[in-house]
């Protein structure tokens, strides 16, 4: 890529979070009109991505980037081919419609400019997300929509149940997203490389490798999670207590697909294996059967098409696991077709709520005369979800028949799954775009009329969308989807399906499907209630265990807490002891690595042998004090003994230093004790006495022994050389442990003097605090 290309390449990437900086000023300006100009940013990164479509509908990789830690091969760098460039059109694309709509939706909203900066942020992650090319990069966008959506999630934060759901969606994706961080370390470790683009010519060393199958899991921790798939399915339908524009956004075409996005990204590394083509078509078809029941039980508009996103992802999971020959084509058209239409019938559901004030599909009748406009968006965008000609949702379907077909009965399983997942989509697609529209009219909260054009303008040009490329599908495939199911499938594809029905096995299935959903829509009533009963005869579910989880969480939280944190100090000194004794008496215990034991020097010097029995006598003072004030004064003999060593092996300078700290020491630690007022003697029983004494002498041991094996070392004197030829030179300094205190290491020092101020602060607000309690105890 050219210098010039890449830098705005760059900037594109950039612009999102730059539009975030300004929104809330623009908005605080310009009021709901701020809509427009913001829309601009997600526009120009759309147009300047679209400038990309010619290279890579010929099959060419864009890659860029600069360095950020060269040492580690880490960098800022970005892979387009057509699968990401895909994802970048849709999130861009969409995004500048749902911008544009939140403008009218949340009109008048006192805190819209923050909406404004939170979408923008949210949209320069995701794309960030689908565009990395680096394993690093890509972890960090995928942690910053967990971060970006939880503060869109709860956007209302005064209501418990959105502050509910946001904690729950960012609890569940970003618990997933640390399974992708050890996954990708895994992918690193295997490979070697840590960019993407260089890790798709690497599947046949992955798949061979011993560590294949952590690493996939771990790879389906992270998507499985970010894209709702059963168990995990339950925080998507919660997130719909985010504003409509979110649910448009986050949770129909951009975050919940990031999974989507990582499965298909991995397909030609991973895939082709019996784990993967097991377990993907297990779940994903699993999430299909389970996302379409849950919602033909619903009765408000964003749950009904929450849960057949649900739906729709485990649909996406199971055609990129089946592996069969057209299952990347159909997962690529389905891709497409489902971020259209569902952005667009969550925008009329938000409408519906915003003029009526009620999203109960139940309580709703007659609005198409009132709301005009905003039916036909939805008819035209059920008529895709429904997978009717000429629509493009029509040719995934057609395509995701084709692609299961076949005569063994793994394909005779997941095609029965995707007839009754898709019959029962089609029914929901309808009882939104037809039961609050048609039929006599009802009295709502608000009196309908037909929304400003900011609300309707994205759901009928995301409808009419749909039904263009569906009718021009040659174009379609040749600029969007062949270049996005090859670079699924890892290798050219040619999707050619148009939306001229064509005779045979896919066109029955397709038959079939649309009757199934006939008939269940006509009984819309009798099929809710019989999902009902099931849900109830079952009872316990993923969103119940999520609350027994997190209160099981807190109670373990606490009683960590209160064993650990009892508020006694003698406890807390007695752990840390316990701990360091362990730290320092284990390693050379399971290792074997012992010390020699130490030889008499023979010959010593009667002065360096009389400081050692002045130690030893000094040990025994301590031992045989009469009280705790002795005790310390008796400890302060051990100290002046080193300092005597010292002076005796021609350092005084240390040996001055040992003096003034030891005298210092004993004088504040006798001036402690004797304002604590404690009692003179130790008068505990020998039994709690022996266990202080035990830790005392495995923590004097076991310092002993790292000593001694430290001395028995090879001495290195890399460090010694440096400081001897670099501390006159540098810090124009002969002494060269003065130098290394205050030069060398300055800033260790100031840390030291500030932990020994903040102690003597302790110490003296401590004193302090005794002698206020006994001055009104004895007042």
């Amino acid at each position: 890529m050219a210098p010039d290309a890449m830098g705005l390449t760059f900037v594109a990437f950039c612009l999102p979070f730059l539009g975030a900086l300004v929104a809330p000023a623009l908005t605080r300006l310009l009021g709901h009109n701020a809509a427009w100009p913001l829309a601009l940013v997600p526009l120009a990164v759309f147009l300047h991505f679209l400038g990309f479509n010619a290279e890579v509908s010929h099959g060419e990789i864009v890659t860029g980037g600069y360095a950020w830690v060269p040492s580690y091969n880490v960098s800022f760098s970005w892979l387009i081919d057509g699968l990401s460039l895909a994802f970048l059109l849709l999130i861009s694309g969409i995004g500048t419609l749902i911008v544009l709509y939140a403008g009218g939706y949340l009109k008048g909203h006192p805190h819209q400019g923050r909406f404004f900066s939170f979408i923008l942020m949210f949209m320069g992650s995701m794309l960030g997300l689908v565009a990395s090319d680096s394993f690093l990069m890509l972890f960090v966008f995928w942690e910053l929509t967990s971060i970006t959506s939880f503060l869109l999630i709860g956007f209302d934060h005064t209501r418990a149940a959105a502050r509910r759901a946001a904690l729950q969606a960012l609890v569940v994706t970003g618990g997933g997203g640390l399974f992708l961080l050890a996954g990708l370390l895994l992918l690193w470790d295997v490979t070697d490389v840590t960019q993407l683009s260089l890790l798709m010519s690497f599947g046949d060393e992955v798949r061979a490798s011993p560590f294949y199958l952590p690493l996939f899991f771990l790879i389906l921790g992270g998507a499985f999670t970010k894209s709702a798939q059963f168990p995990f399915h339950f925080w998507l339908p919660n997130a719909m207590e985010a504003p409509t524009p979110v649910s448009a956004y986050l949770h129909s075409a951009t975050m919940v697909k990031a999974g989507i996005y990582l499965l298909m990204r991995l397909n030609p590394v991973l895939g082709d294996t019996l784990a993967w083509e097991t377990i993907l078509p297990a779940f994903g078809g699993l999430t299909l059967l389970v996302g379409s029941v849950l919602a033909i039980r619903q009765s408000d508009l964003k749950l009904m098409l929450a849960y057949t996103t649900v739906a729709s992802l485990g649909l996406l999971v199971l055609l990129t696991g089946f592996g069969s020959e057209y299952a990347a084509a159909a997962a690529a058209l389905y891709l497409v077709a489902h971020s259209l239409f569902k952005g667009a019938l969550f925008m009329v559901a938000g409408i519906v709520d915003h003029e009526t004030g009620t999203r109960d599909v139940t309580k709703l009748r007659g609005l198409a005369r009132a709301m005009p406009v905003t039916y036909l968006a939805a008819l035209i965008a059920a008529l895709s979800m429904a997978g009717l000609p000429p629509f493009f949702g029509f040719l995934a379907k057609e395509e995701i028949y084709v692609a299961l077909s076949g005569g063994n009965l793994r394909a005779i399983a997941f095609t029965l799954a995707a007839i009754i997942g898709n019959g029962l989509m089609f029914a929901v697609a309808f009882a939104v775009a037809l039961k609050p529209f048609l039929g006599a009219p009802v009295e709502t909260l608000k009196k309908p009329h037909e929304g400003p054009v900011l609300l309707w303008a994205g759901p009928m040009l995301l409808a009419i969308k749909g039904l263009t490329i569906g009718v021009f599908s040659a174009t379609a495939h040749a600029l969007l989807t062949s270049p996005l199911a090859s670079a699924v499938a890892g290798k050219p594809e040619v999707v050619t399906i148009s939306a001229v029905p064509h005779f045979g096995m896919p066109l029955l299935l397709s038959a079939i499907t649309v009757a199934f959903g006939v008939v269940v829509f006509l009984s819309l009533d009798k099929a809710r209630a019989a999902a009902d009963r099931l849900v109830e005869d079952i009872g316990w579910g993923p969103d119940r265990g999520f609350d027994q989880v997190m209160a099981g969480l807190v109670r373990g939280a606490s009683l960590v807490t209160r064993l650990t944190q009892p508020g006694r100090m003698e406890i807390y000194m007695t752990a840390t002891f316990a701990a360091v004794a362990l730290a320092l008496l284990v390693p050379p215990a399971v290792y074997g690595e012992w010390p020699r034991l130490p030889v008499w020097p023979a010959g010593m010097p009667f002065h360096e042998l009389a400081v050692v029995v002045l130690a030893v006598v000094g040990i025994g003072a301590v031992l045989t004090a009469k009280s705790r004030l002795t005790a310390i004064v008796a400890l302060g003999i051990q100290g002046f003994c080193v300092a005597l060593l010292f002076l005796l092996f021609g350092a005084p300078d240390l040996a001055f230093t040992q003096f003034m700290i030891e005298t210092l020491s004993v004088v504040i630690l006798a001036l402690v004790m004797t304002r604590l007022h404690l009692t003179p003697r130790d008068h505990r029983p020998l039994r709690e006495k022996l266990p202080d004494a035990a830790i005392a002498i495995a923590c004097g041991l076991g310092f002993a022994l790292y000593l001694l094996k430290v001395t028995q070392g090879r001495f290195d004197t890399a460090l010694t050389d440096f400081f001897n030829l670099y501390s006159k030179t540098i810090a124009h300094g002969a002494n060269v442990v003065n130098v290394i205190i205050v030069d060398f290491r300055g800033t260790d020092t100031l840390g030291e003097i500030a932990v020994v101020m903040v102690t003597g602060l302790a110490i003296l607000s401590i004193i302090r605090i005794r002698k206020g309690g006994r001055a009104r105890g004895d007042a």
